[in-house]
């Protein structure tokens, strides 16, 4: 039998790590060169909001909801989320709403404008958002086919 061993990118190429080979592992901090790109927008969600995956991975909504919403998610205004990925592929968006004492939440999910069920943590989908606090939802998107794909969501409150 073979001994098999961790992979490691290295600059441009992968590498398998030998039995005593070293490595410096750093945390994927601002300071070690690694951010993830945020829009912050002072306005509330529309009833279709576009999330652009080439454009940011955090989208940020500081004004108070004044409605539910459905998040349309895709590439850009150009190309399809379809076109920018690959089959197997998986890609991570956070989406941060504002509520105020009256609050409402992320109704439905759309990819290139066709509808997706996402797989909600603990089972069911929410029915309202969180009042006076932040919803932070997250969706992890997976790529399972040609214009298919798999959602898992969850929602968190902040206040």
């Amino acid at each position: 039998m073979t001994a098999r061993y961790p992979l490691v990118l290295n600059s441009t190429t992968i590498q398998e790590i030998q039995s005593g080979d070293t490595y410096n592992l750093y945390a994927n901090t601002a300071a070690n060169g690694f951010n993830e790109a945020i829009t912050v927008t002072a306005a509330a969600p529309s009833s279709t909001t576009n999330f652009d995956v080439s454009t940011q991975s955090v989208q940020y909504y500081t004004s108070n909801t004044a409605n539910n919403w459905t998040l349309n998610i895709r590439g850009n205004s150009g190309t399809s989320l379809n076109t920018l990925m690959s089959t197997g592929q998986c890609v991570t968006i956070t989406f941060i709403a504002t509520n105020s004492s009256t609050a409402y939440y992320n109704s439905a999910v759309t990819i290139d404008g066709s509808s997706v069920t996402p797989k909600w943590q603990g089972g069911t989908a929410p029915t309202s958002g969180n009042a006076s606090a932040c919803d932070i939802y997250s969706y992890a998107i997976v790529k399972t086919g040609s214009a298919t794909f798999t959602v898992f969501a969850s929602v968190t409150k902040f206040a």
